[in-house]
């Protein structure tokens, strides 16, 4: 059974009486080769551990299982749940926990399913969700703001925020989201999605991307926590100066004390977040933190 079919999709909907949830941002693959080209981007082997967000009633997931040692899906409808027990019962290397990603210790679910083999510390695994465009950019930034021992990821999402996610400094879809993926990945975009291979169709397009995590950021940073600060402040009110900017959203430094860190640097503090490059960032951050571990 092609699980993913128009014909098949319908038929599981109307036999759980189903209702879509325009909230939780509901949108079903129907279309093999889109699917294809996911799993195809994740390089799955037999090897692989693979964790699976919001899998609605396993279009997806079933061809991850056709290539990964074992899938974990979480999904918080509780409705899909119990979906998800008849369409994935041929599997036997799926498991279904039923909770919210974003409260997720993804690395403790992962280590307990698999006996501790992988998460925690022990080997790597990857993560694939076609993400409800509501969760998106929170979803990414938990994934990679708590370290979890995620090898790569793989996701479909909305077309604009793939946009931001490699855009070039000076663009006007530059910004944190640009900043915060590019800190902790390689984002590379995969290939473009329309609306038509969803049901029901979303308003907008998709785009599928993949993001290699990082060993180390592509520059050093002294403290991260004060790269993501500066980053934050410069992009919180962009029409600003970025001395303006980062006076506003840096509270515990003064106009003079920020000013004197970008004169060291020889950057203008007339211009915008928008045109500082990865580096600049991270040369701002750095000498703001030893002037901090200064006082």
């Amino acid at each position: 059974m092609k699980l993913y079919s128009p014909a098949t999709v319908k038929q599981i909907i109307d036999k759980y009486k189903f209702h879509f949830q325009k909230n939780l941002g509901q949108n079903f693959l129907i279309d093999g080769n889109i699917i294809n080209k996911i799993v195809k981007s994740a390089n799955i082997n037999n090897q692989d551990v693979v964790l699976e967000i919001g899998p609605g009633i396993g279009t997806l997931t079933c061809a991850l299982a056709d290539k990964a040692a074992k899938v974990i899906v979480i999904e918080l409808d509780k409705n899909l749940v119990v979906i998800l027990k008849e369409t994935l019962a041929g599997y036997n290397n799926i498991e279904v926990i039923s909770g919210d990603a974003l409260k997720t210790n993804f690395d403790e679910i992962v280590s307990a399913k698999t006996d501790g083999q992988y998460g925690l510390g022990a080997k790597s695994y990857k993560v694939v969700a076609n993400l409800p465009y509501y969760i998106t950019t929170p979803l990414i930034m938990h994934a990679m703001e708590s370290h979890f021992n995620i090898d790569l990821m793989v996701f479909m999402i909305q077309k604009e925020v793939a946009a931001r996610m490699v855009a070039p400094p000076g663009s006007k879809d530059y910004g944190a989201l640009t900043l915060g993926v590019g800190y902790y990945s390689e984002p590379q975009l995969v290939a473009r999605v329309p609306k038509k291979v969803f049901m029901p169709q979303p308003e907008v397009e998709s785009t599928v991307v993949r993001l290699k995590i990082l060993d180390n950021p592509p520059v050093p940073v002294e403290r991260e926590e004060v790269f993501f600060q500066v980053v934050r402040a410069a992009f919180g009110q962009r029409r600003k100066t970025l001395i303006n900017a980062l006076t506003g959203g840096m509270e515990e430094l003064d106009k003079s004390q920020i000013g004197q860190a970008l004169a060291e640097l020889g950057i203008d503090p007339g211009r915008r977040g928008e045109t500082l490059s990865f580096q600049e960032f991270a040369a701002i951050a750095n000498i703001i933190s030893r002037n901090k571990a200064k006082e």
